[in-house]
């Protein structure tokens, strides 16, 4: 019968809380051992997910020293291993220096069994998660939906569309928020189609003026007009045998639907200045974010290109409509931009996940994408808060999921006004609140909460 219980390993060198640790953490599969040198053969061998460690180990007993030079171990040979350092050594400068070196949590002794298995849990809980996330990560650098992360089932059922869509030679028009990742989308119809090999080229109609996107899309002969110095091909003749992407393609002026409903029917272009038709091999995916059966309606779209433009339509939801999407993509790009910037920022606060999650996001992915790398350029600390995203929510603003959301909402909003009024005093944000100093270290140290 295979074993399914996780590897917890406890480096705790007092026989007699070695044999408590055992009883306590019987629903683990606890590898208990007494030595830094024990600790790292069992971490090479069993790769646990979560340690607790005495800082108090042999031959240093009664200080902190080789506990402090396993942690380092640990940490150098497992770096996302979740270490809860556990001592009576001067509890507080352990503290700080443990969590700077890079442990998960820090609990003092005596042991409160209760409360040391629920540290363990959430540690076991986060590992879980970052290690999904890893995963996820790593699959999407080989997905032929590269740049895509989610795990919300209404985008699965856009990426399963267009995984349907895309070997079948047909014109593609996808529909979705400015930033929802229109591009990305059609990059994947390529890639899954037949003719991935060849070209992938994308123009943006809104992006180039009226009088120079004709050119830009057609081409132009020499002598075309001023400053025509040669034969330039356009973007639709470059895709040949490729892919043509013309994101807000609403936004194409009228005169030029005439010219590309023209290349859709026909197949064959002319050149600015030219007299000859060229054939070309295409397939035409487009993308907006506009209304075009309202643009019909008014007169600014025609009904004829319309159709044949979407022979097949896939709408993209927000990210406000992926459920729990803003984390997964926040902490995607926190890594990112973690690499790119050089920076060690180790997550976020549990205020800025509330943020995050409850945000409506109007600018979408890109919006989020942007104001990660802006808060990972600012942030002093170790840890991303909602100061950091200046997203500090009205109450209204909160999305209700539960009655726990709200609570941390509340005591978050209100924990930061104390500390604020009292100017970073503990003691008086303590008073103004009503609480033992003890009591808001905890809510402190809970809710992530930078002082």
């Amino acid at each position: 019968m295979v074993d399914t219980k996780r590897n917890l390993l406890v480096v705790e060198d007092d026989p007699g809380l070695q044999r408590q640790y055992k009883w306590n953490f019987e629903g683990y599969n606890a590898l208990v051992v007494g030595t830094r040198e024990e600790a790292i053969n069992a971490l090479e061998t069993h790769k646990p997910a979560v340690v607790t460690l005495d800082l108090g180990l042999p031959p240093d007993p009664d200080g902190t020293s080789e506990g402090f030079a396993t942690l380092e171990g640990i940490l150098k040979r497992a770096p996302n291993t979740k270490i809860i350092v556990a001592s009576g050594h001067g509890t507080h400068e352990s503290a700080l220096q443990a969590i700077a070196m890079g442990a998960y949590d820090f609990y003092q002794k005596p042991v409160d069994p209760d409360r040391l298995g629920l540290i363990v849990e959430r540690a076991f809980r986060l590992y879980d998660l970052e290690a999904e996330n890893r995963q996820l990560a790593a699959n999407n650098q080989s997905s032929k939906f590269k740049g895509l992360i989610t795990g919300c089932p209404s985008m699965y059922k856009v990426c399963d569309m267009v995984e349907r869509v895309a070997p079948a030679n047909v014109s593609v028009l996808l529909l979705g928020a400015s930033g929802t990742g229109k591009e990305l989308l059609a990059r994947a119809v390529h890639n899954l189609s037949e003719r991935k090999a060849g070209k992938f080229v994308a123009i943006n109609c809104a992006a180039i003026p009226e009088n120079l996107l004709e050119s830009e899309l057609f081409g132009y002969e020499k002598g075309a007009f001023t400053g025509a110095a040669k034969q330039t091909l356009g973007k639709i003749e470059l895709a040949e045998g490729g892919t043509l992407f013309l994101d807000e393609i609403g936004d194409l002026q009228f005169s030029l639907q005439v010219k590309l409903l023209r290349f859709l029917q026909e197949r064959v272009i002319e050149r600015v200045g030219g007299r000859t038709e060229v054939p070309v091999d295409v397939r035409v995916v487009c993308a907006t974010h506009q209304n075009l059966e309202g643009d019909i309606a008014d007169g600014r779209f025609r009904e004829d290109l319309f159709y044949r433009l979407s022979e097949i339509i896939i709408n993209i939801p927000t990210l406000a409509e992926r459920r729990g999407d803003a984390v997964l993509l926040a902490k995607a790009f926190l890594n990112k931009f973690n690499s790119e910037l050089e920076k060690k920022i180790t997550g976020f606060t549990q205020d800025a996940l509330t943020a995050i999650s409850s945000y409506r996001w109007p600018g979408n992915v890109r919006e989020l994408e942007n104001r990660i790398k802006r808060s990972v350029i600012m942030c002093n600390g170790k840890k991303i808060s909602s100061e950091d995203l200046e997203l500090t929510l009205k109450d209204d603003e909160v999305e209700i999921l539960n009655l726990k959301i709200v609570r941390e909402h509340s005591d978050i909003k209100v924990i930061h006004k104390a500390i604020e009024q009292s100017n970073g005093n503990v003691t008086q944000a303590a008073k103004l609140l009503g609480i033992s100093r003890p009591t808001f270290y905890g809510l402190v140290k809970q809710y992530d909460i930078n002082l």
